[in-house]
């Protein structure tokens, strides 16, 4: 079973941050991240009740921090993109398709949940691997944060051992700066790099590369730079 990091960005309320420290530990995990919390006292103690531990042994990090040493990023949103053309929030996974693409990863996985007036934003949803979202009603498809994270760590709770080591963050973004050059190379349009990149992310974010794949990749673009090099 993979890692799984929940990091709260930029939470409002301390309650909820107690809230989410229990359902947490409801479904036996542990490792609670927060970005830039409010201070956290007595209402936060009260609401995390008996995962307490999990409140006080919570790690404070930034959100460059946890990019830098997560296998898999995943973003959670109540906001989908409507049309297949617009990649920022596309394609969109329910966490019970979370667990079948992690089942099989050994790594670190951390699940990004929004703040609870806006979210995400989409500079951060940008960089994430996947895009997570619950299937709720469309009479009110927000659901509090703390019911976000219970929600997922019920899907997630019970996901077999992972077999194999999936690439990790520096061998990805090294892919992705590769690919970003090749794109340059071949003269892809400027006004569709952009989009083409946040694609390439989310294609290769839900596929678990390993390493050896990630190198194949690297040799073919390489292989393929070196023809056009020749033609010219």
């Amino acid at each position: 079973m993979p890692e799984i990091d929940f990091v709260l960005v930029d939470p409002l309320y301390e309650g909820n941050v107690g809230f989410c420290a229990r359902v947490m530990k409801n479904f036996g995990f542990s490792r609670l991240v927060l970005i830039n919390p409010p201070p956290l006292g007595d209402e936060a103690i009260a609401r995390a009740s008996h995962a307490r531990d999990v409140l006080e042994q919570a790690e404070h990090a930034t959100l460059d921090e946890v990019f830098g040493r997560s296998t898999i990023v995943i973003a959670t949103t109540g906001e989908v993109s409507k049309s297949i053309c617009t990649s920022m929030r596309m394609p969109y996974f329910s966490p019970s398709e979370l667990r079948r693409m992690l089942e099989d990863v050994d790594g670190r996985v951390a699940v990004l949940f929004g703040r609870e007036n806006w979210g995400l934003s989409n500079a951060e949803i940008r960089r994430c691997d996947i895009i997570c979202t619950i299937p709720t009603s469309r009479l009110y498809p927000i659901v509090n944060i703390s019911h976000a994270v219970g929600i997922v760590a019920y899907e997630l709770a019970h996901i077999p051992r992972g077999t194999w080591r999936v690439a990790n963050r520096v061998e990805m973004e090294s892919f992705y700066e590769h690919l970003g050059r090749f794109l340059e190379r071949i003269d892809h349009p400027d006004y569709k790099r952009d989009n083409t990149m946040i694609m390439m992310r989310r294609i290769f974010g839900r596929t678990a590369l390993t390493p050896r794949e990630v190198s194949t990749l690297h040799g073919l673009l390489r292989r393929t730079e070196w023809h056009l090099n020749n033609k010219r």
